[in-house]
């Protein structure tokens, strides 16, 4: 690996990892339950970002599954949320 793909590496996991943390005080935080939802919503993409950065770096296809997996149920539980905040339930 050349030294300026490891730093790139290095510094995007650095910043993902920042963004993953101040996504986290946002959830905890948030003044309203949409907040908190939009904040979950992010923090879910921010990990997949983060997962298949540390992949990339340890050169393992193995995370990349692992980052679709969370990338699914991010999404999933991102719908379920907005459909019971507008309508009161999940499944009709």
């Amino acid at each position: 690996m050349t030294p300026l793909l490891e730093f790139a590496l290095n510094a995007g996991v650095v910043v993902v990892a920042i963004a993953v943390v101040l996504c986290a005080w946002r959830l905890l935080a948030g003044p309203e339950v949409p907040d908190r939802i939009l904040a979950l919503d992010t923090l879910y993409m921010n990990m997949v970002a983060l997962i298949i950065l540390i992949d990339i770096r340890w050169d393992n296809e193995l995370l990349f599954e692992a980052a679709l997996m969370v990338a699914m149920m991010g999404f999933v539980s991102t719908v379920a949320l907005a459909r019971y905040l507008t309508r009161g339930d999940v499944i009709e």
